[in-house]
């Protein structure tokens, strides 16, 4: 270890990153709870921006005690019927349940998928990335197979093509498609946006019902070798390829 390292692991970590390092939030955010009073050091309010937090300090968030984690990153294919979120007040089955032997650590899901969808699903622990990814100008890609209840037009592919209009706005995704060998019930579509169940609507707004509907891609990662239902942790160099996007 040369001394300038070992003089900084004396010196501790900031505690805006020592609060992402345990998957609360982004170090962006972390600033803005510190501000406000969320966090204790040692049973006292710190609202010091740039404090460093020792090894012998004791955190505190929101009342919680936190500790600052390794980053674990796991990649889940998800299947039907399982709610995207960390928990449910109606004793629903969340996708925690599938990935809880996954890490000890702290993870939660970078964004999220409805209960009937299927497919890739990011957890991570690290606030700074998870913030990264959903956010607008990062532009992650994500590609969907949706199977509609009946044959598409090409001349709505082509709509839909162009950008549409639904209730919130207008959406105008980065390919639409049908499907390479199947019928024309099929369609590959890949956008960047976030906004809740747009896929199902892009469909819905034109007359079509989305039957299933499976993503195969996320910021690069494919389903390769991942069952559905089964989740495996991310190679250093998937690692890498997110944090340069």
């Amino acid at each position: 270890m040369n001394k300038k390292k070992s003089q900084n692991s004396r010196k501790g970590i900031r505690l805006n990153k020592f609060i992402a390092h345990a998957g609360i939030c982004s170090r962006r955010e972390a600033d803005m709870h510190i501000k406000i009073g969320s966090v204790k050091v040692n049973n006292k309010v710190m609202t010091e921006m740039g404090y460093m937090v020792r090894p012998t300090d004791e955190v505190q968030f929101d009342g919680q005690r936190i500790k600052a984690e390794k980053s674990n990153y796991v990649l889940l294919n998800k299947p039907k019927g399982f709610l995207a979120t960390t928990r449910d007040e109606k004793g629903r089955k969340t996708v925690m349940d599938l990935v809880a032997n996954a890490t000890k650590a702290r993870i939660v899901p970078v964004d999220s998928l409805d209960r009937p969808t299927t497919g890739l699903l990011l957890f991570t622990n690290d606030g700074d990335l998870a913030k990264k990814l959903t956010h607008p100008s990062t532009g992650v890609k994500k590609l969907y197979h949706v199977v509609l209840d009946k044959k598409i037009t090409g001349q709505h592919l082509q709509t839909i093509k162009a950008g549409i209009t639904i209730d919130d706005g207008s959406i105008k995704p980065d390919e639409v498609s049908y499907v390479q060998g199947a019928s024309k019930c099929e369609v590959g579509i890949a956008l960047q946006s976030g906004r809740n169940r747009i896929v199902r609507r892009i469909f819905e707004h034109l007359g079509y019902e989305v039957i299933t509907l499976d993503r195969v891609l996320f910021a690069g990662l494919t389903k390769k070798d991942l069952p559905r239902g089964h989740w495996r942790h991310l190679s250093e160099i998937e690692i890498k390829h997110l944090k340069m996007m």
